[in-house]
């Protein structure tokens, strides 16, 4: 099984910040040994020619089959990392969302495929529960983020 590795260019990905009830929804980070290590926000990468909006519109459709609403202000990460010994780089657009169709707010983790054909799951999480668990948030800055827009979650 061949084990993914950051591309040695810098990717420009769109990341969805979608909270509800108290909760974020986030994709599962695993190491190569399939260990949970980490959650990031449903998202992907940028085409060229695509804007952020229609990319995030586009990858949250493709993953788990669902319609957004972009539902504030884009924020923007730069994330230089570290996986598995590969260096990686992005530049990330974050924005909150509101889901067109209510049933993705709540329920059983979501199961997409990625383009290699790898199985992944979102699924919603309370902070306490991730903290807990041990779990880092990717990319760095995305935790204040989603802090913030849980502050305001009503």
């Amino acid at each position: 099984m061949a084990h993914w590795r950051p591309p040695a260019e810098i990717k420009v990905k769109a990341l969805a910040l979608a909270v509800h009830d108290g909760r974020f929804l986030a994709e599962d980070v695993t190491d190569d040994a399939g260990r949970l290590v980490g959650l990031r926000p449903p998202g992907g990468t940028m085409e060229f020619g695509e804007t952020r909006e229609a990319t995030l519109v586009r990858e949250m459709a493709e993953e788990i089959g669902a319609e957004i609403e972009i539902a504030g202000p884009w924020q923007v990460f730069e994330a230089i990392y570290c996986h598995e010994g590969a260096p990686g780089h992005e530049i990330v657009f974050a924005a909150p969302v509101r889901f067109t169709d209510a049933r993705f707010c709540a329920g059983p983790p979501l199961p997409f495929r990625e383009d290699d054909g790898t199985l992944c799951h979102a699924r919603w999480w309370r902070p306490e529960e991730a903290v807990a668990a041990g779990l880092a948030l990717y990319p760095d800055g995305i935790a204040g983020a989603l802090a913030a827009l849980l502050a305001t979650d009503d």
